[in-house]
């Protein structure tokens, strides 16, 4: 081969080499979609009807929508986690007017810096209320006792976070928590030993959240979180709310639903609060 065409055999090659890797390294720089998104939804139906049945009975019909959304953005030095929550239910037993079962709404964001194996720092905000409005019923009349943002909890909050493992998570720091009503202020926000009715409450305290989930089964899902807060001014009392669900996936679109809740925040009640639901229905997974 003549020494001008091999310099030149060689020349072609070094430059196919080096676009090559040119394009292999812009491929590899293209931004990664580290987003993992996540929302599921289930209707809950329960009819019930009699017509000249002797052992007797009412006409009933319960419903309960439920969703849930989840968006993780997980990189090699940071997490950012949001969820949501959307629940309401209707109720309506013979005659009376339908009542509402179940009414909530929650989102939360947490951001979480890495810098150890399992414990690292974190931020987070949180937002919960209701979206129509609530009443107390008596025999002969209802009484409204809270609706949208009336109240509404929103809390912020920044400590240390530890992840042992994937099913158990847990966090605890210092946290701001606000409560804000319009026309219900008692007892959500209005200290009663002052003359003034505060439609607004800020307290700062401490903030501890523990998320466990556990598969009982191939379909059987055991999900429960743990949230405490303490008043500085009142550490001998502390808001707990404890929400723990067991679902069992009959089928593929079928999902049994049991959610215990376990509610106590003194200035609300003495005694603590308890809600239970047992439930059947249609369940769809987007994303």
């Amino acid at each position: 081969m003549k020494p001008k065409k091999f310099c030149t055999s060689v020349v072609g090659f070094t430059l196919l080499i080096n676009c090559s890797l040119l394009a292999q390294e812009n491929e590899e720089k293209k931004p990664v979609n580290a987003w993992h998104n996540e929302f599921v939804g289930n209707l809950n139906l329960t009819q019930a009807s009699f017509d000249n049945w002797t052992q007797g009975g009412e006409n009933s019909l319960a419903w309960q929508l439920n969703l849930k959304s989840k968006s993780i953005n997980d990189r090699e030095n940071f997490n950012w986690s949001n969820t949501g929550k959307f629940s309401f239910g209707r109720t309506k037993v013979g005659d009376a007017d339908s009542r509402k079962s179940v009414d909530e709404i929650k989102l939360e964001s947490v951001l979480t810096y890495k810098i150890g194996s399992t414990v690292n720092p974190y931020f987070a905000v949180s937002g919960e209320t209701q979206s129509t409005t609530g009443y107390r019923y008596t025999e002969d009349s209802k009484v409204a006792v809270s609706d949208f943002l009336d109240p509404g909890y929103f809390k912020q909050s920044a400590g240390f976070g530890y992840v042992p493992f994937d099913e158990f998570k847990t966090r605890f720091g210092f946290a701001l928590k606000e409560t804000i009503t319009k026309n219900h202020p008692f007892p959500y926000a209005d200290d009663p030993s002052t003359p003034e009715i505060e439609k607004t409450k800020t307290e700062t305290g401490l903030e501890s959240v523990t998320d466990f989930s556990q598969k009982l089964g191939e379909n059987i899902l055991l999900t429960s979180t743990l949230n405490l807060f303490s008043n500085l001014k009142t550490l001998d009392e502390t808001d707990v709310k404890w929400e723990n669900i067991l679902s069992a996936k009959v089928s593929k679109y079928v999902v049994v639903n049991l959610d215990v809740n376990l509610f106590y925040d003194r200035d609300l009640s003495k005694k603590r609060q308890v809600k239970e639901s047992l439930s059947l229905g249609l369940t769809y997974l987007l994303l």
